[in-house]
């Protein structure tokens, strides 16, 4: 059992680190475009020159390219890892323009204060004299007052910015919508299938009157955010947040796999119970919620003149929803449609309980349902 438990912990580990590779992934890559665009435009600045006029340091342009996009690379992915891991929790209350104009300055005062450190050492190396001596100094001032210096600390900001404002949008979006986006993948509608989870907070309207429509909204910020790292670690994905239900979908092999969507529904009520003090501490109310599942075929494609969206269409998603609203006539927090627990592999983990045949609206068939418990 233990052993179960820690391939099981790896699992989820490897889930979350693979989406923060994802995440800071583009830092480098964007870096490392821009490097080689500097590098061009560099050369045809210079054309047939071998040396910095500036400077009168030699130049090599194949040098010059290769230890310029390695500098890049490395400089991308660290900012990247610090945005990932660090500085983007720092900033998250903040507009998206404010993250954008306060990170470059910060990224970039750092990057200033590493070039001269880093000039200070190195002139002192090469005068075999303290960083303090005033030659050292002086040649450090001649090389942050020269205009190419600042040239290129001008290219950099803008780098950062770009790459922050992709993140930022990257974030808002989600890597999903994003790389279907990039690849086009539904540029065409396809037909797929896939496994849905209507997931609905209990008591909502009561839970609003009480605290107040703007005290509401903050347990909403707070709500959906504890939902996200059980949704990633379980391949699940975001399609869309309605009032205070979130929809998330999967694949058909990701959902079935190792059954992450029902160790979703159950990794997500431990969530929020772990953080219940939380939430009676600050709000007063411990948010609880039902849940309906359901698989089926569905049309994917983009769609969308004024704003651009990638949208699921078909009966499952009505469906999905009628079987979600039945929970509080059964007594129970989550409902399977037979459609799906058809599909899923058996699991000593969890015990399914047949409910019956039920009528949903809009269709002409009734469906079986199932409630669905861990086991003891």
């Amino acid at each position: 059992m233990r052993v179960r438990a820690l391939l099981y912990l790896s699992f989820m580990l490897s889930r979350q680190t693979k989406r923060n590779l994802a995440r800071i992934a583009p830092f480098g890559l964007i870096w490392l475009l821009f490097s080689f665009i500097y590098s061009l435009l560099e050369r045809g600045l210079l054309g047939t020159f071998t040396y910095y006029p500036a400077t009168g340091n030699p130049y090599n342009f194949t040098g010059t390219v290769f230890i310029t996009a390695f500098m890049a690379l490395v400089c991308g992915l660290i900012i990247g890892t610090i945005e990932v891991l660090y500085l983007n929790k720092i900033f998250r209350k903040r507009s998206f323009t404010q993250k954008v104009v306060f990170k470059t300055a910060i990224y970039l005062g750092f990057i200033i204060g590493f070039l001269l450190l880093v000039s200070l050492f190195f002139n002192a190396f090469a005068l075999q004299a303290s960083i303090f001596d005033s030659m050292v100094v002086n040649n450090t001032f001649i090389f942050f007052n020269n205009f190419a210096f600042w040239s290129v600390v001008f290219y950099i900001a803008c780098i950062i910015g770009i790459s922050l404002f992709f993140h930022e949008v990257y974030e808002n979006l989600g890597h999903g919508v994003i790389t279907n986006f990039f690849s086009g993948r539904y540029h065409t509608p396809k037909e797929e299938e896939r496994i849905f989870m209507f997931l609905d907070m209990r008591s909502s309207t009561t839970h609003a009157e009480q605290m107040g429509h703007g005290r509401y909204f903050e347990m909403l910020q707070q709500y959906f955010a504890h939902l996200a790292t059980p949704i990633i670690n379980h391949s699940g994905d975001v399609y869309q947040y309605v009032g205070d239900e979130v929809v998330i979908t999967w694949t058909l092999k990701a959902g079935l796999q190792n059954n992450a969507c029902i160790k979703c529904f159950f990794a997500l009520q431990e969530t929020l119970n772990a953080h219940r003090a939380e939430y009676l501490s600050r709000f007063g109310v411990a948010p609880t919620f039902k849940a309906g599942l359901h698989a089926g075929t569905v049309t994917t494609g983009e769609i969308g003149v004024i704003k651009r969206e990638i949208i699921f269409t078909g009966d499952v998603l009505n469906t999905t929803a009628r079987i979600q609203s039945l929970c509080n006539r059964y007594e129970v927090d989550i409902l399977l449609s037979v459609d799906l627990v058809k599909k899923l592999t058996p699991d000593e983990g969890f015990i399914l309980k047949s409910l019956g045949e039920a009528e949903l609206k809009g269709r002409d068939k009734r469906m079986e349902l199932f409630s669905v418990a861990l086991s003891s």
